[in-house]
């Protein structure tokens, strides 16, 4: 029912429009300001009377389809409106959070340089450290070594020295002992050997 008054309200207006602008074309061209003449207002009439009857069979036949059409259609550029409005807000929000971090990379580069600067230099304390044991170690060892060294050479020398002085010492009993005072002095010496 409300189709159809929707449809008688279109359609007057419709008869409207066309007896107006039929009025317009026979007042400023063909009839010199005459009024209309029965046969052209039976030709109008004919022809409105047409329109509506063409009209009213097409929303007879089509309109619940052509009514569903447009409504779905409606409902379907509304859905993409707000998809695209959702896809503008993701795309502001992505851009916006993309700017924070352009605006962040420059703090983010230096923290990152100076984070490998500390490390650096805490790297090279620990070479420095390790060096310095190090040659400390070294250090210590070459003092052991040539204390050592320096120990047994003393002791080396030391042998050499009784050893040549045993030498001595035997010369000059050789040239002050007889024979008899040396084989003395040999047994002597035995005996306190076997004695203790």
């Amino acid at each position: 029912m409300k189709g159809l008054k929707i449809f008688a309200t279109a359609g007057c207006l419709l008869l409207l429009a066309a007896s107006l602008a039929f009025a317009a074309e026979h007042v400023g061209g063909h009839g010199h300001g005459e009024g209309f003449t029965a046969s052209q207002w039976k030709d109008f009439m004919w022809r409105a009377i047409n329109f509506v009857v063409f009209a009213a069979i097409i929303y007879k036949a089509g309109g619940k389809k052509i009514a569903e059409f447009f409504r779905s259609r409606k409902y379907n550029i509304e859905t993409e409106l707000k998809d695209l409005e959702q896809r503008k807000a993701d795309t502001q929000a992505k851009l916006a959070e993309v700017d924070r971090g352009i605006a962040n990379l420059e703090a983010e580069r230096a923290k990152i340089l100076d984070d490998y600067k500390a490390q650096g230099e805490a790297l090279k304390q620990n070479i420095i450290e390790a060096a310095e044991k190090s040659a400390e170690k070294i250090r210590e060892q070459a003092k052991m070594t040539a204390s050592s060294e320096a120990q047994a050479a003393v002791d080396a020398m030391r042998a050499q020295m009784a050893e040549l002085i045993v030498q001595a010492a035997e010369q000059v009993l050789k040239e002050k002992l007889s024979k008899e005072e040396h084989e003395k002095l040999v047994d002597n010496y035995l005996t306190k050997v076997v004695f203790n």
